[in-house]
């Protein structure tokens, strides 16, 4: 019960104010949208600046890591296809069903529960997984979207990767992992004012994306497809952590803080970037936006219960 109380719910405390707030009108549509384009365009970037350009990458970015994490999203993204098609959904639809199965809230729900849990020595695991998660689930999700959209129409190769590689190096967060990096490899030297205005602007990130992403959740009633939408939860809230869980433990023998981090990550719901994925496209929109709505709220409940299994 402590983990749930001194770990989850300060959490999703910030993240039910942001939602009463639109609930009740305290703050308009175009406020909300406006919290999150800040989160989302510039003091998240500048948190995954600041991560990667000070991680240890030769510690940190680690083959048993990747594989535990990813191998299991890819495996959640393509039973939700499966699933979808076998519930009757056209190849689109089931592309961005899935995409919701692959894309887990890694950096808004994910950091601050393993920080609230493990303390912020912990997150270096979490901010390797980050730093290419959004390069390579868009990577995938668009090229696959791409390839069902173009079935039997003659698809050029060179206009895929330039749609798939605009898509990604458009994301405000790639750019921010990518200007990390940079500096990170090539041992930039950036005078100590520049890293002081650095960690003022990711500071508000995470409450404020949290506090935002509350108040975009209210617009999304659940509604749409339930068998779809449980599917989603299950493969997401379940079915991800469980393999991570177990190639990170008995097959690659990842750390303690590298399980915890890995696993948890995997738990955390959809993010709001699977409705996004299924709006650019126009297909699965009601399906995306519920099963984000719905699976964070139950995240509640099955973080708690990854907390009590992980070591």
């Amino acid at each position: 019960m402590s983990a749930l109380i001194d770990v989850i719910l300060p959490v999703f405390l910030v993240i039910g104010a942001g939602w009463l707030a639109a609930r009740l009108g305290l703050i308009s549509d175009a406020a909300v949208d406006g919290l999150m384009r800040f989160a989302q365009g510039f003091a998240v970037p500048a948190l995954l600046f600041q991560s990667i350009a000070r991680l240890d990458l030769s510690a940190n970015l680690d083959v048993g890591l990747f594989a535990s994490f990813y191998i299991g999203a890819f495996t959640a993204f393509g039973l939700g296809i499966l699933g979808a098609r076998l519930l009757g959904r056209p190849g689109v639809d089931a592309v961005a069903i899935g995409f919701a199965c692959l894309f887990s809230n890694s950096l808004l729900l994910g950091v601050p529960i393993t920080e609230r849990a493990y303390g912020t020595g912990a997150l270096a695991a979490n901010y390797a997984i980050i730093a290419i998660h959004s390069p390579l689930l868009y990577g995938a999700g668009i090229t696959l979207m791409e390839l069902t959209r173009a079935h039997g129409q003659g698809l050029s190769a060179r206009r895929l990767v330039a749609q798939v590689l605009r898509a990604i190096f458009r994301q405000p967060m790639v750019l921010g992992i990518s200007a990390g990096f940079a500096v990170n490899l090539t041992g930039l030297p950036l005078p100590g004012f520049v890293w002081d205005g650095i960690k003022i602007l990711g500071s508000a990130a995470i409450p404020t994306a949290l506090f935002g992403l509350g108040g975009v959740l209210y617009r999304y009633k659940p509604e749409g497809d339930s068998r779809a939408i449980a599917m989603v939860m299950a493969l997401s809230l379940m079915i991800h952590p469980l393999i991570t869980w177990l190639l990170g433990s008995f097959v690659f023998a990842l750390t303690t803080d590298q399980i915890r981090s890995a696993t948890l990550t995997a738990a955390m719901a959809p993010g709001i970037n699977a409705y996004l994925f299924a709006h650019l496209y126009g297909v699965a929109k009601r399906v995306n936006a519920s099963a984000v709505a719905l699976a964070t709220a139950a995240s509640i409940g099955t973080i708690w219960f990854w907390l009590h299994l992980l070591p």
